[in-house]
């Protein structure tokens, strides 16, 4: 099994390599398959509600609905005639209207590269300045943000929280690192070494 978030983040502090842990690394998540829903009736889709964990219905506008492509997925597959609100199991209220937020904001980006995983992409960490001001948040909620684009696929917005928290890292000390996360330092000095060692490509 992989690292956790955490111990990938002290991974990174310890190696000087700036990084951020894979999406799957940051939680286990399996995408629900929405094919059986209720006997659906016609209805107008220019508005449509999202059902988050705590049980909230949010409306929200279609387009900006299908920044994520799981939403918009979804709605391929049942058509324009749903009714019932669309459940989002794994986001609460407070995290979903922040995702919609943002997907507000940024309703007519065109879509992101299907394959775009350039190394430009990667190593870059600047973001736009709205995007740095959205991202302003305590760090529970910008893990949530992260989490939620994931399970939504979001990619542009999973790659500005990513980016945040890059950022969060650069430049720091393991030490100065673990003060920042709140991680407890469970390596041993053979351990970091080890890791070091491993990462010296990086440096290069």
């Amino acid at each position: 099994m992989g690292l956790s978030a955490s111990r990938q983040i002290e991974t990174t502090a310890i190696s000087g390599h700036l990084a951020f842990p894979t999406t799957a690394q940051l939680h286990h998540i399996n995408l629900p398959v929405f094919r059986q829903l209720s006997t659906p009736t016609a209805v107008n889709m220019t508005n449509m509600k999202l059902l988050s964990s705590d049980n909230v219905e949010i409306s929200v506008e279609k387009d900006v609905a299908e920044r994520s492509v799981l939403i918009k997925n979804m709605l391929e597959d049942v058509g324009e005639t749903m009714d019932a609100p669309i459940p989002i199991p794994n986001v609460n209220e407070a995290v979903l209207r922040k995702v919609i937020e943002w997907c507000e904001h940024h309703r007519n980006d065109p879509p992101p590269p299907a394959d775009d995983d350039s190394d430009s992409r990667k190593k870059s960490t600047d973001i736009e300045e709205w995007d740095q001001k959205f991202m302003q948040v305590d760090q529970e909620m910008l893990f949530e943000i992260i989490l939620a684009a994931n399970y939504l696929d979001i990619k542009p917005l999973l790659d500005v929280g990513c980016k945040t928290v890059a950022n969060m890292i650069k430049g720091k000390s393991p030490e100065e690192i673990r003060k920042t996360f709140n991680i407890q330092n469970d390596f041993t000095p053979e351990e970091e070494d080890q890791i070091r060692r491993e990462n010296e490509w990086a440096e290069e």
